[in-house]
């Protein structure tokens, strides 16, 4: 199999594009093999599709989840395609999202910022290791906690959300991650259970979102902005709420690209 990809490097979340068609049920298994090839370094892997009439694309990550990083990456990846030296506006479909994602691309400032899912719900949960807040942003859930990065609190939260689903709660969970806090810095551990994929992340754009949910859930209406220092690059995360519900959600920052390449997989 004869594949185009191009890497992406949206603050630090290596994203793999693959530019070519491949079916669906293919995906996790095309994501797998390219995800251990040392060449690229990859954190994640999206697959270009054809958007349906009223959208300017459409990328599907591997197992279907939904990734502000990625869509970020993909709406500068279109600006390169459409010859875009300024900035641009694109409204995109992307898998795990029920609604349009709008990517703001600024090409000069090697920037990008995307509209994000709104949290289905917030909740504070302690677990034996760590407490902290679980956000569902619909096909994918975060546990954002104030401590150390540590693994063996992933094994903590996959019982708590095992007995979550086992009660008919995140259904739809197709990705689930710990975002550590800690000393100024955020660390993501996130895992994609049918792409076998579990990464300590260089960064995570739907983490830094659940960040910014965990810490302003509570406060009074109004828009809580932050830039979250990640192992490899910041990422700005907005959240406006109105009348205690989140009612606009973004996140931003850097994007490079590289160039198209044809691989052998």
């Amino acid at each position: 199999m004869r594949l185009r990809v191009v890497r992406a490097d949206p603050a630090g979340n290596i994203t793999l594009f693959v530019l070519d068609p491949v079916e669906r049920a293919a995906r996790p298994r095309v994501a797998e093999l390219l995800m251990k090839r040392e060449e690229f370094a990859a954190e994640q892997v999206g697959f270009a599709c054809t958007a349906r009439e009223g959208f300017d694309g459409r990328m599907e990550m591997a197992a279907g989840e939904f990734c502000g990083n990625a869509s970020r990456a993909y709406g500068m990846l279109l600006a390169r395609q459409r010859g875009v030296t300024g900035k641009a506006r694109f409204t995109l479909e992307v898998s795990g999202a029920d609604r349009p994602v709008g990517v703001d691309v600024d090409v000069a400032a090697g920037a990008a910022r995307a509209s994000m899912p709104l949290p289905e719900s917030a909740e504070q949960l302690a677990l034996p290791a760590a407490a902290g807040v679980l956000v569902d942003l619909g096909g994918i859930v975060h546990f954002v906690t104030r401590r150390a990065p540590d693994e063996a609190v992933l094994g903590e939260l996959e019982k708590a959300l095992d007995a979550r689903r086992a009660a008919g709660k995140f259904a739809r969970m197709e990705a689930y991650g710990v975002i550590f806090l800690h000393e100024g810095r955020m660390t993501p551990l996130v895992k994609v259970p049918a792409a076998h994929s579990l990464f300590w992340e260089g960064s995570c754009g739907s983490g830094s979102l659940a960040a910014a949910v965990a810490e302003s859930l509570g406060t009074a209406d109004g828009a809580f902005a932050r830039d979250y220092v990640q192992p490899a690059g910041t990422v700005r995360a907005e959240v406006t709420w109105k009348r205690g519900a989140a009612a606009a959600a973004y996140v931003g920052g850097s994007v490079a690209l590289g160039e198209t390449v044809e691989i052998e997989l």
